[in-house]
């Protein structure tokens, strides 16, 4: 699990440097993997780490809910919690995959409909499926869902 490894030295470094708002989040993210870990077992698994791919997308999700919380703390005209909602989104994009530019994931999901036969929007469940599977935490699965209607539509 490298991915752990890495904020694992990255909590070191911050604790060293005392730059403690990339601390706390940096501990936010190591509790949320740690509460994956812990459902995945309750949910019938061994107790088998959280996967670098479950984790992307684990991040991916917590980036979502932040760019959610600076559009409300916008809306509300608390300008200082939506530079602290970006700053921590900041934190956990550089531990995520490089994210797919809107031409790169249009190949993707063509290359994925190719590979896996959908031939109608009935079959968006197995290549939403694989999409997950292979480019989790690379792309936006709500932009993916949108390709893959425009594309077999």
């Amino acid at each position: 699990m490298a991915l752990r490894d890495d904020i694992m030295a990255a909590v070191k470094d911050a604790m060293k440097s005392g730059d403690k708002k990339r601390l706390g989040t940096l501990r936010l993210m190591q509790a949320a993997i740690k509460d994956k870990d812990i459902n995945s077992r309750t949910d019938g698994h061994d107790s088998v780490l959280t996967s670098d791919s479950g984790i992307a997308e684990l991040f991916a999700k917590m980036v979502k809910q932040r760019q959610d919380s600076v559009a409300a703390y916008e809306q509300g005209n608390r300008p200082e919690l939506a530079q602290a909602e970006r700053d921590e989104i900041t934190v956990i994009q550089s531990f995520m995959p490089k994210q797919m530019s809107d031409e790169e994931a249009k190949a993707a999901v063509a290359g994925v409909i190719a590979a896996v036969g959908a031939t109608s929007v009935k079959d968006m469940g197995k290549v939403m499926a694989e999409l997950k599977a292979k480019f989790a935490g690379q792309m936006d699965m709500g932009k993916a869902g949108g390709i893959v209607k425009a594309l077999l539509g």
